[in-house]
């Protein structure tokens, strides 16, 4: 039985400590915040209830899963896990609005060709045909195998197949997703449609690859899911499955270092006064056989200055992801019946947001692509009478404090997101009780990542840009878990980092993924 130290209880974290705890190993998991959860939080008030990290979940598979392999109890016996249908509805400046139906490609199809006219649906139809074979292409070595350490390999194979396209006498193939939205979907709301689901993640349609077809795919091949009394439910369940399993939690217990000895990974520094649990003397060690950090680079490279610690053949963890601005509103009237849990309300100028978001430096969007959530769901209401929203756009990351100046751009900023969403819930400011603003900052505060930068999902081809540093490390017995190391971000990907990490101290080097 090894002695196993975790810095952080985030998503992937915890999902590693479960695991690792089932296979016999004695795990402490030392948190510096005073919950778990990392970016999947609640905020509470007035008998409202909010989530302010992901809002929905797909590749449930992931977490059940977890639950099969770390105890009888399946996953849907400690939350319940709602199919979203509508999976989203999207309404655009032009005044085009339509629904998809949740994992129904014919529904998609007679819904697009309906709203955008005969043979956009069948183009659609073909694109997800395409990001299907971009999917049984990477799915394994991107998610459920560790690291290749040939990882170029990924890095220059583009697996979304070719679509021949001629443009000034030449033949050219789409090489990022902006190229297949203009060349293979020829129709702006189309276009706009599929890069939404890459703006999500912070990244660039221009620039992502074309491989970055997979994320629409998900959704679409796996459909789009809820957890009842919102995502943070889903933190709730890992965490007590933890519990079960006896791995220890110290909250307010904050990491200042990790314990090198003969050149491996022998435990944790612990700031002095952080926990009772280990004493309060400056300099609290907790000795360990591995250390496994969920932190964000930055953090890890505090912890051991002037190391190169990430060893995935040289790839560089992500830098200068954006962050999320998230708007909390509490309403008086109730949510109308018939209503999409998930609305996305699309940038007016789509160039324009591309420009100002991914910029050198980012700059704020007037009229930003907004997602209004709006659950129906009673745990997160006073009464019938009350409807709780959240909305949500991509911007810049952001470090610091958030003094009075940076709070009243925010709400600035939050006003141009409410007056976006009233385009799909009329009348919209009327009904605001109280609102709550969720900066980068707050992010930064909960996750530990510079600025309250997002990291995005592992995509092959683009040169690796968006693979992330395998789990192992350049210390023997230290691992990485969670959204910046392999297989990156996400919900899904966070469960996934959690499975690698712990097959590969259980069976070691030669672990070659989940089964």
């Amino acid at each position: 039985m090894a002695r196993i130290a975790v810095i952080g209880a985030g998503m992937g974290a915890m999902a590693a400590a479960a695991r690792l705890a089932v296979a016999g190993h004695r795990v402490a998991v030392y948190e510096r915040t005073e919950t778990y959860g990392g970016a999947v939080r609640r905020f509470e008030r007035d008998g409202f209830g909010f989530d302010t990290g992901p809002g929905l979940l797909t590749l449930p598979a992931v977490y059940r899963d977890l639950f099969v392999k770390t105890g009888k109890e399946p996953l849907e016996d400690r939350v319940e896990l709602v199919q979203v249908d509508p999976s989203s509805r999207h309404v655009f400046a032009d005044g085009t609005e339509f629904s998809l139906p949740n994992a129904s490609r014919a529904g998609v199809v007679a819904a697009l060709d309906e709203a955008l006219g005969a043979g956009a649906g069948q183009r659609w139809g073909d694109f997800l045909v395409r990001a299907r074979e971009a999917w049984d292409r990477s799915r394994r070595p991107l998610l459920e195998e560790p690291l290749w350490p040939n990882w170029q390999v990924l890095a220059e194979q583009e697996p979304y197949p070719a679509v021949p396209h001629k443009r000034l006498l030449r033949t050219r193939r789409a090489g990022t997703l902006a190229e297949i939205g203009a060349w293979e979907l020829r129709d702006e709301r189309l276009a706009a449609l599929l890069e939404s689901h890459v703006l999500a993640y912070g990244l660039d349609p221009r620039t992502a690859p074309a491989s970055a077809a997979v994320l629409p795919y998900m959704e679409h091949a796996f459909g789009t899911w809820y957890v009842r009394g919102g995502i943070r439910e889903l933190a709730r369940a890992v965490y007590e499955r933890c519990l079960k399993r006896k791995v220890e939690f110290f909250f307010g217990a904050e990491v200042t270092g990790i314990v090198e000895k003969d050149g491996r990974a022998a435990g944790v520094e612990l700031a002095g006064g952080t926990s009772q649990a280990l004493g309060t003397g400056a300099g609290t060690v907790a000795e360990a056989d591995f250390v496994v950090a969920g932190v964000a680079p930055d953090v890890l490279g505090r912890f051991l200055p002037g190391a190169a610690v990430h060893g995935a053949g040289g790839i560089a963890p992500q830098r200068g992801m954006p962050s999320r601005l998230t708007v909390l509103l509490a309403l008086r009237g109730g949510r109308p019946q018939g209503v999409a849990h998930r609305t996305v309300v699309h940038a007016q100028d789509r160039e324009s947001e591309r420009e100002l978001l991914f910029g050198s430096p980012g700059g704020w969007v007037a009229r930003p692509t907004v997602t209004v959530l709006r659950p129906d769901d009673p745990a997160l209401v006073p009464d019938a009478a009350h409807e709780s929203i959240v909305l949500v756009a991509t911007v810049p990351a952001q470090s610091g404090e958030t003094g009075r100046a940076e709070r009243e751009l925010f709400d600035r900023h939050a006003e141009d997101m409410i007056e976006a969403a009233e385009r799909a819930v009329p009348g919209l400011r009327d009904r605001i009780l109280w609102k709550e603003v969720r900066t980068p900052v707050a992010v930064e505060e909960a996750t530990g990542a510079m600025g309250g930068a997002i990291p995005a999902p592992a995509l092959a081809a683009g040169a690796g840009r968006l693979l992330h540093p395998g789990n192992t490390t350049g210390l023997p017995g230290l691992f990485t878990v969670g959204g910046w190391s392999h297989p990156g971000g996400g919900l899904p990907h966070a469960g996934m980092s959690g499975a690698l990490v712990a097959g590969l101290i259980v069976e070691g080097p030669d672990f070659r993924g989940s089964q």
